[in-house]
C-alpha cells in the first residue's frame, strides 16, 4: 500500500503552523506498523511546496515556551520520518524553503520538477536556518549547506540534484508519473527487508568504519534469518519470482 500525504494549504505557501506540523506527524504515524503500509509520498498543492514555519507565530507574543514546542514539534517530524520503518518520499513541484527545504532534506528519496528551487532563507530576515541546517547539512557538502545557510540564496532543481538534495528531476508534466513509478517500485518489494535495511543504513552512517560495517554484517545475517530473505534467495536460485510474506 502507498499513502500519499498533501500539504494543501496553498493559500499559506504550506507553511508548516504547530497545526500543519501536529498533523503531518499524525498522518505519518498513521498505520506505521500496518504491513499492509509500504511506502510514503508527500507532495503539495500549488506552487509552493512548503514555505518553512509560520511567521506569525514566531513572534514575541507567544513566548519561548510557544516558540520551543513548535521547533521541538518540527524536530520530532524530521527525525520520524527517519525513523519511520517504510521509505518516504517527497514529490516537490515548487518552492521549498527553510522548514520547507528541511522536510525535503530529511526524506529518503526526493523527486522534483525542474521548476522547482530551494533555500534557507532565515538570515535574510534575521532568524538563522539553525534546525533547517541539521537535516541540510546531512544531505549536502559542508560548503555548499554553509553557503546557502549565510546567504539564503535559492538553489534550481539542477543545482540540488548535483549536491544531493535531490534523487532526480524531471520535467514538471512527468513528475507524478516518475515518482509513482519509484514508490510503486518500493511497494513491490519485501516490506520487513526493506525496514531492516533502511534502519541498519540510517544506523551505520553515524558509527566509524569498523563500527559501521560491524552493523551492517550483523544486519545481512538478521536479513537471511527473515523468511523473505530466503525467499527472495531461493526464488532467485529457482528462475521464479518471489512471493513475500508482505
Amino acid at each position: 500500500m502507498l499513502r500519499s500525504i498533501v500539504l494543501s494549504n496553498p493559500k499559506k505557501r504550506n507553511a508548516l503552523s504547530l497545526a500543519m506540523l501536529k498533523s503531518l506527524q499524525k498522518d505519518i504515524l498513521h498505520e506505521a506498523e500496518s504491513q499492509d503500509l509500504k511506502v510514503i509520498v508527500i507532495s503539495a498543492e500549488g506552487p509552493v511546496f512548503s514555505s518553512g514555519h509560520d511567521l506569525k507565530e514566531l513572534t514575541d507574543e507567544q513566548g519561548p515556551d510557544y516558540h520551543a514546542e513548535v521547533f521541538r514539534t518540527c524536530s520530532e517530524v524530521m527525525m520520524m520520518i527517519q525513523n519511520h520503518p517504510v521509505p518516504v518520499i517527497a514529490m516537490v513541484n515548487g518552492l521549498a524553503t527553510a522548514a520547507g527545504c528541511q522536510l525535503v532534506a530529511s526524506c529518503d528519496i526526493a523527486v522534483a520538477s525542474d521548476k522547482s528551487s530551494f533555500a534557507t532563507p532565515g538570515v535574510n530576515i534575521g532568524l538563522f536556518c539553525s534546525t533547517p541546517g541539521v537535516a541540510l547539512g546531512r544531505a549536502v557538502p559542508r560548503k555548499v549547506a554553509l553557503e546557502m545557510l549565510f546567504t539564503g540564496e535559492a538553489m534550481s532543481a539542477q543545482e540540488a540534484l548535483l549536491h544531493g538534495l535531490l534523487s532526480r528531476v524531471v520535467p514538471e508534466e512527468r513528475l507524478e508519473e516518475e515518482t509513482m513509478r519509484i514508490a510503486r517500485k518500493v511497494a513491490s518489494l519485501s516490506r520487513p527487508v526493506v525496514s531492516l535495511g533502511k534502519a541498519a543504513f540510517y544506523r551505520q552512517l553515524a558509527q566509524d568504519l569498523r563500527t559501521a560495517y560491524h552493523l551492517a554484517s550483523q544486519t545481512m545475517v538478521d536479513n537471511l534469518g527473515l523468511p523473505d530473505g530466503q525467499e527472495g534467495i531461493k526464488a532467485f536460485l529457482q528462475k521464479r519470482k518471489p512471493v513475500w510474506s508482505h
